[in-house]
């Protein structure tokens, strides 16, 4: 088998998977206050303060959740809900963990919805966002950017910092799924004016299920979970010990491994550019996908000049062992094709996504394959 759809899910670390299973020994709630309680309450604790000093932001800023989607309902329905925000500003290339909510915030009437513009790069257009937030605090409007890091299709980089500034200058609250640049990036949430993020394990050789919102202190955001006072009374639920422990693991082995894994990876994105441009005349890059410098490393959007059905391609591709995805794998039980890649105009797109494992063998093997398909 040749994976290449490590932006939709990586394999777990065996390091973080030993991690897990030393773990299972401790089996208390983390919320008794006997001694196997207080056991599984220091792992998660330790957790906690361990990823937070990787992300320089307070122990009490992360808040373990079951992964980005919730994370990212969970900022945006708070802010509407309970902080009083009257527009979302975000773009039509978010992911549906974001997109559909706003959608939903908007269409029962909770707020209004506004989407900026996109060039087919999907480099979003900073001078409509900073005229659109003029305009909404001249109304004394409330407002919420919610804008990804990374693209998880076409592997487009927000420039978070300019879209920062213009948030802290009109008064604006920001929120930026992380969940493609979280352990992939050095990400410092003391240095960016930032309220809200996601992070989900399984994107960095962690478990599935886990992953954490950071929510900046003083934002005031209620929990979106009722039910128990869990997670400093911010998330309601018995903690994922388990998952919480993987988690911990994965993140430190990510920065730990960051610079050599990040030269790996980049190496192997520029070979596969490079044979793809080699072996198959017309081929083209879907987004920012195709330029090392302004996109994530660790994906690449593929048009074939003669692509068959995006369903059929990766059949193919999975009868020789090969897996990849058209478009976002998080919605790949839908029949619809890629929102992202309507909105930036293109006709049809294979992703490829690379982790720490991948080989320069294994594009060559892919290149073939696709050469005899297009």
């Amino acid at each position: 088998m040749i994976y290449l759809d490590n932006a939709a899910t990586t394999a777990l670390d065996p390091l973080v998977k030993e991690a897990m299973i030393q773990a299972m020994d401790v089996f208390g709630n983390p919320s008794s206050t006997h001694g196997e309680g207080r056991k599984a309450r220091a792992l998660v604790e330790s957790a906690r303060k361990s990823i937070a000093s990787l992300v320089n932001c307070l122990p009490g800023e992360i808040v373990f959740t079951s992964g980005g989607t919730e994370a990212d309902n969970w900022a945006l329905k708070g802010s509407v809900h309970q902080l009083g925000v009257q527009l979302i500003i975000t773009s039509p290339l978010e992911h549906h963990a974001v997109l559909h909510v706003a959608e939903e915030l908007a269409s029962s009437g909770a707020c209004s919805l506004a989407l900026t513009p996109v060039n087919f790069q999907g480099e979003i257009d900073l001078a409509w966002l900073e005229d659109r937030l003029r305009t909404a605090q001249s109304a004394n409007e409330k407002v919420l950017v919610s804008l990804m890091h990374g693209n998880n299709e076409i592997g487009t980089l927000l420039p978070i910092e300019k879209v920062s500034h213009l948030c802290l200058e009109y008064g604006a609250l920001f929120h930026s799924d992380m969940v493609q640049t979280l352990a992939h990036f050095p990400i410092d949430f003391g240095s960016v004016s930032l309220h809200f993020s996601a992070c989900a394990a399984h994107k960095f050789h962690g478990p599935k299920g886990v992953g954490f919102a950071y929510i900046k202190t003083g934002t005031g955001l209620p929990p979106f979970i009722h039910g128990g006072s869990q997670e400093r009374a911010h998330r309601s639920g018995t903690e994922n010990v388990l998952g919480i422990v993987g988690l911990q693991k994965a993140f430190e082995l990510a920065h730990e491994r960051m610079p050599a894994d990040r030269l790996h990876i980049r190496s192997v994105k520029a070979y596969a550019l490079e044979q793809l441009h080699k072996h198959i005349p017309g081929v083209q890059m879907n987004g920012a996908s195709g330029d090392l410098d302004q996109s994530l490393y660790t994906v690449l959007n593929v048009n074939l000049p003669a692509n068959p059905d995006r369903g059929m391609l990766t059949f193919q591709l999975d009868i020789q062992g090969i897996c990849a995805s058209g478009g976002s794998a998080c919605s790949s039980g839908s029949n619809k094709g890629s929102h992202v890649l309507s909105a930036i105009g293109a006709s049809d797109g294979l992703r490829l996504s690379f982790s720490r494992h991948t080989t320069n063998a294994e594009i060559d093997a892919v290149v073939a394959v696709l050469k005899g398909l297009s």
